[in-house]
């Protein structure tokens, strides 16, 4: 990309489009067009039309779609699968119709097989069932890598798909019925350290594993494939920053100093057992990560509690 390219970044009210969008703001990208011109309800066809036909992007990053944790992926399925495929189809259909130049778009760990080898590469993609616990969401992401390469087969599109790690970071979704697993857990220790609690109910048996990646470091990595990779199968971005979820609570106990007990349920589900990502492919390209998790968290802590915590000076 140029420093006067045209850029749209689909989804720039979630956290990785924030980041993105600051990060190119940041490199001298001087005509991200969401900064002048809001992105529409991209789940309607016609307004995303309307918005392609009117300013003719020349590069999109595709971040956009509802997400969520175990609970929400289990309560809401249809709403989480159909949101995120009605967002896919239509601005990689029409990024085709209107001749982008190229089109990165940002799938999911969840994709891959519930009991994939460790660590997970793109071509175990659909050599097993998925996880259960989200395997309506993870279609609907999986059928964005397979349109991606559909575009490239047919049509000789530059669209490219990435397969992150679990993102993390300010501007996360800390809602209860909607947060995953590091803002979940911030956000309890921190109600309950305030509340008097002594104990915390964690879901499952905190066995399952998870590779993290700070939300700056995935907007670092994606600008750098933008620039970097035009291959036809999806690139993993992950750390090499693992945790059990026992391990992972134990690191956000120590940043929030909460001092009571964590008491796991372990009728609850777990998600997928083991989630840790082959990133051989992009570090070989040159990029690494740079933000540890334990600096990470605390960024993350630090804004929570200036953002989110209504009992602070100055909320309501």
């Amino acid at each position: 990309m140029k420093k006067d390219s045209l850029i749209f970044v689909a989804g720039e009210g979630t956290m990785e489009g924030k980041a993105i969008i600051r990060l190119l703001q940041k490199r001298n990208y001087n005509k991200v067009i969401n900064l002048k011109q809001p992105e529409p309800d991209l789940t309607d066809h016609g307004m995303v039309k309307k918005y392609f036909e009117e300013i003719h992007p020349q590069y999109v990053f595709l971040f956009a779609g509802k997400s969520g944790g175990i609970k929400a992926n289990q309560e809401n399925p249809a709403t989480l699968m159909l949101d995120n495929w009605q967002i896919i189809s239509n601005v990689i259909s029409l990024a085709h119709e209107y001749k982008i130049e190229k089109l990165l778009y940002l799938a999911s760990s969840c994709i891959y097989p519930k009991h994939a080898e460790q660590p997970m590469r793109p071509d175990m993609l659909m050599t097993g069932p998925l996880e259960p616990t989200n395997s309506a969401y993870a279609t609907a992401k999986l059928a964005g890598i397979e349109l991606c390469r559909a575009y490239q087969r047919e049509h000789k599109n530059n669209f490219i798909s990435a397969i992150p790690a679990n993102i993390f970071g300010p501007e996360d979704d800390f809602n209860e019925e909607n947060s995953h697993v590091v803002a979940a857990l911030i956000r309890k220790m921190h109600e309950a350290k305030r509340n008097g609690n002594n104990t915390i109910e964690i879901w499952g048996t905190g066995k399952p594993r998870r590779e993290f990646i700070f939300m700056d470091d995935l907007a670092d990595a994606c600008l750098f494939l933008m620039d970097h990779y035009s291959d036809y199968d999806p690139i993993n971005i992950g750390s090499g920053m693992s945790f059990s979820i026992s391990d992972l609570a134990t690191v956000i106990r120590n940043v929030t100093e909460y001092r009571g007990n964590l008491r796991y349920d372990d009728s609850l589900p777990d998600g997928m057992p083991e989630k840790m990502l082959d990133c051989k492919p992009l570090f070989s390209l040159g990029w690494e990560p740079s933000i540890k998790f334990e600096i990470g968290a605390k960024i993350t802590y630090d804004w929570f509690k200036l953002n989110c915590d209504h009992t602070s000076p100055g909320k309501s």
